[in-house]
């Protein structure tokens, strides 16, 4: 039985570049890259060297305060670099990959009758804890912790990302496998969201509460659906899992090998045949990005959706947990009085000299020109027209950018994560960061109360 959810405040922001329902196979990487940047508040510690021959699935680095928590290698080679920042911080470790790639094999763990324990150690040896997050602070699961529920959105609604119905075709049994495993590490229930009319491949699975949700952006965001299903207060924990990642475990659960594969979305006005292509986690972006053909030379790679992904070069590497590469055109241009005249090719969440809210099904072509610049908020209302969280968005905000510990905690700050406010930075005409404030304010919660 389904429970339906409906969204009303939102907004669709409609691009250009979809991503055609179509998949290559990507050129093979030489050289794959773990950013550490994307394992948020973990202190990685080393276990191999510089130099040393790694497989795929094989235990490179483990988290300084969960010792039992290992990071694997996506691929096997050589890991020819460690770089290092500021006091030697570890920022990005990178494999030169193998022709013929070695796999880390596995024991296979019956699942059905696997203990909690059983399948959180299997998860942590084998590399696929790190998939999972949680709920306060948005970083990676404590595996001491016992979340009060698992969340699984399966309902994309974020401009230009990867659809889910497509990608997940004919991953029924990962899918299972891997929500069997997650179902015995929560006291609580596991609730799985897809689109109200979507045929989603996770609308079939077992032991699960299935949610059907409709509406616009950001309905599609797992926070905006714990929000409405079951709100988290202090002292209670939930975890996340993309759909994605669920394919990944599910898969080592059914063959005891670790398989980072992706079928990532290259879409973007920029991008002269965006489709869909199968690579694996860390590859450089450059082996599908040139595929498609980029229309001229002055455009913006971006790691991810438009709205949460960051900013990345030509050959940068995918990030851990995208599936998204967005290809817009750079809007490093300056539009003479653009702000005093009727804006036609543009989306605004306001009518005052916009024409967007007419169209509502028209597809746009925008640049990452912000058209404005930074400035001390200015009360408007519109954070609450596209924000559907019961929390005062500007307030948490001001807590946040103040450090009112109290403040935070008592608007709502263990609730959300970064991209919940992709959408109000989005249409903030104080051009505020949101997604930094937010992230900031969770770091020194976490630290002074986590």
């Amino acid at each position: 039985m389904s429970k339906d959810i409906r969204i009303k405040k939102g907004l669709n922001i409609n691009l250009v570049g979809a991503a055609d329902q179509t998949t290559s196979k990507a050129v093979l990487s030489n050289v794959y890259a773990i950013n550490l940047n994307d394992f948020h508040g973990v202190t990685p510690k080393m276990l191999v060297k510089q130099g040393a021959e790694v497989k795929a699935g094989e235990p490179i680095f483990y988290n300084k305060d969960k010792e039992n928590m290992l990071f694997v290698s996506p691929v096997s080679g050589e890991l020819v670099e460690i770089v290092r920042g500021a006091r030697r911080r570890i920022l990005t470790l990178r494999i030169l990959a193998d022709k013929e790639q070695a796999n880390v094999s596995h024991d296979l763990l019956n699942v059905e009758n696997a203990s909690k324990e059983e399948v959180k150690a299997y998860l942590l040896k084998t590399g696929c804890w790190p998939f999972i997050k949680q709920r306060p602070y948005d970083v990676i699961a404590n595996p001491d912790v016992n979340p009060k529920a698992i969340f699984v959105s399966g309902y994309v609604t974020a401009p230009l990302a990867a659809d889910l119905n497509y990608v997940l075709q004919g991953k029924e049994k990962e899918l299972q496998a891997a929500l069997t495993a997650l179902g015995k590490l929560t006291p609580g229930k596991v609730h799985v969201s897809v689109g109200k009319s979507d045929n989603s491949p996770l609308a079939g699975v077992k032991g699960v509460e299935l949610h059907k949700v409709s509406g616009p952006h950001p309905a599609g965001l797992v926070g905006t659906q714990i929000n409405k299903i079951d709100p988290i207060n202090k002292g209670e924990t939930v975890w996340t899992v993309t759909p994605q990642d669920l394919v990944i475990i599910g898969e080592l659960l059914l063959t005891g090998k670790f398989n980072p594969e992706r079928i990532v979305a290259l879409a973007g006005s920029s991008v002269k045949a965006p489709k869909y292509y199968k690579t694996k986690i860390g590859t450089e972006i450059s082996t599908f990005l040139y595929s498609s053909g980029v229309e001229g030379d002055n455009f913006r790679v971006i790691n991810g959706d438009v709205l949460t992904g960051s900013k990345s070069a030509p050959d940068g590497y995918l990030g851990y947990y995208n599936n998204t590469v967005t290809v817009i055109p750079e809007g490093d241009d300056y539009e003479f009085f653009g702000w005093n005249k009727p804006v036609f090719n543009k989306i605004s969440a306001t009518r005052a000299l916009t024409f967007s809210w007419m169209q509502p099904n028209k597809k746009y072509d925008l640049t990452t020109n912000t058209n404005g610049e930074h400035r001390a908020f200015v009360v408007t209302g519109m954070y609450e027209k596209v924000f559907p969280l019961d929390i005062y968005p500007m307030q948490l905000l001001k807590a946040c950018m103040v450090k009112d510990l109290d403040e935070m905690e008592q608007l709502g700050l263990y609730e959300v994560a970064p991209e919940d406010f992709s959408l109000t930075e989005f249409v903030c005409v104080s051009k505020q960061p949101h997604q930094q404030i937010i992230r900031e304010g969770l770091d020194l919660l976490h630290k002074e109360i986590g």
